[in-house]
């Protein structure tokens, strides 16, 4: 049953969805979780007044793409299809025909679609295309890799019902354009339902932005307010970036500002009372293309970042604008993951979700209730280089390192008593490891997909 508002009943209107998705935006870049951020986020700092910071809530993976099939389709990492990055090879790297999403569901229940930034889960031609997955509208990139380009001279849109490369002026910043097509989505289904996903490429490298951006970080006489700085050179997907650390900031402000445009247009339009407004990012702050998240605290007081199992590579800040302000200003401890995030919006929408997904609906909490049912556990699986778990149960945390022909290796954390997971106590509690060891395999089914197949790993 659906958990609308008093405002929402009295309008009989189903509310709005706004889900923005930062791209390797850590913990600490967001002054309201970090308050000694270098960086401003005024925008995002004004969300988590109005709205509800969460202070638990983790991402489906530690790396875009699997990260972004949980959010999409409710499975954790020992379900999906999509358990790792990829190239597209055969379809195997996009989401399948039967892979239900978010976007497919409200779509069922008349809500209008669209997604306006990086998609991640399968090509144009390919079964997980967007237009195919449940959208509507769409514009932005395709393909991960595509996406580290800022001033590319194409994208993908949807026209005629189909997803096709469109060409864009080499002139153009795409953050802007991408915005600029999720502002015309809402003012044109500002009257009906609709669901906007914004899966924003910031603050992802490449680093480069608009030259009147990085002025804001830079001193008079051009030189960086973020010293010391130390150029980067050109190396693979990344651009040259002389003052990769002004740069990073400005990502990060160019964020929070595109955060703050479409928030003031949902209260220009008085759409306040009708719409939620979610944020977060898909996984931990990344160190590539010149990045520093040493630097900026990115992780804030959890170790490590993208590509980490650790608390700062796949705990991210959330925060949750629900109609009417209710539970404004709350920080929220309870745990919960991206793959509860498609039925926990079915229950705000009366959507009815998937059956059997590994997703709970946490409704309750955003309007600072108790979620009825929580989770037992949490699970995670990275296998780039090996293979990489991670189980928490409460304030225990169990991680598992596995490569080919090689002893595995498992540490054990107390999250309550050492957030830091500087020390691993896994000697001093075997009966703790040995119950979160079976757990952990007891989470997982074999991939089905043969991209991201462990079991020559696991020999």
């Amino acid at each position: 049953m659906a958990s609308f508002t008093a405002a929402q009943a009295q309008s009989k209107k189903k509310p709005n969805i706004i889900f923005i998705l930062a791209d390797d935006l850590g913990y600490g870049n967001v002054r309201s979780f970090n308050p000694n951020s270098k960086i401003p986020t005024p925008n995002l700092d004004k969300l988590t007044e109005e709205g509800i910071k969460f202070t638990r809530f983790y991402s489906g993976n530690t790396v875009c793409a699997p990260s972004r099939c949980a959010l999409m389709t409710g499975y954790t990492m020992g379900h999906a299809w999509v358990r790792g990055n990829a190239k597209a090879k055969d379809g195997l790297a996009a989401l399948r025909a039967q892979d239900t999403t978010l976007a497919e569901r409200l779509k069922g229940n008349g809500y209008k679609t669209g997604m306006f930034g990086k998609w991640g889960l399968g090509d144009e031609d390919s079964k997980g295309a967007p237009h195919l997955k449940g959208f509507d509208s769409f514009y932005g990139y395709l393909d991960q890799s595509h996406a580290h380009d800022y001033y590319t001279n194409r994208l993908y849109e949807i026209v005629g019902g189909k997803t096709v490369e469109v060409p864009v002026d080499t002139t153009k910043y795409t953050e802007d354009l991408i915005v600029n097509k999720a502002v015309d989505f809402i003012n044109a289904n500002k009257d009906q339902p609709f669901f906007l996903y914004l899966p924003l490429t910031v603050p992802h490298a490449e680093l480069k932005v608009p030259v009147e951006l990085l002025k804001k970080f830079q001193n008079a006489d051009g030189s960086s307010k973020f010293p010391p700085e130390t150029p980067f050179e050109k190396k693979g997907n990344y651009g040259s970036q002389a003052q990769p650390h002004a740069a990073f900031a400005a990502m990060v402000n160019k964020l929070d500002t595109d955060v703050g445009t479409i928030v003031a247009l949902i209260k220009k339009l008085g759409l306040d009372n009708d719409t939620y407004i979610f944020f977060t990012s898909d996984n931990g702050p990344h160190k590539e293309g010149g990045a520093d998240p040493v630097f900026f605290n990115s992780s804030g007081e959890f170790r490590g970042i993208k590509r980490d199992l650790y608390e700062g590579g796949i705990r991210v800040p959330l925060i949750v604008r629900a109609p009417d302000k209710i539970a404004s200003g709350q920080v929220n401890p309870t745990p919960w993951a991206f793959w509860d995030v498609l039925p926990t919006i079915g229950e705000l929408t009366g959507t009815a979700s998937p059956k059997n997904i590994d997703g709970l609906s946490f409704s309750p909490l955003l309007s600072g209730k108790k979620a009825i049912k929580e989770h037992d556990y949490f699970y995670w699986q990275f296998s780039e280089s090996g293979l990489k778990e991670a189980l928490t149960q409460g304030d225990w945390k169990l991680i598992r390192f596995k490569d080919k022909g090689t002893v595995e290796k498992l540490e054990l954390y107390n999250l309550k008593a050492d957030i830091g997971e500087k020390n691993d106590v896994a000697s001093k509690n075997p009966d703790t490891v040995k119950t979160l060891y079976a757990l952990m395999k007891q989470a997982k089914t074999p991939s089905e997909n043969p991209l991201f197949d462990w079991s020559e790993v696991e020999k």
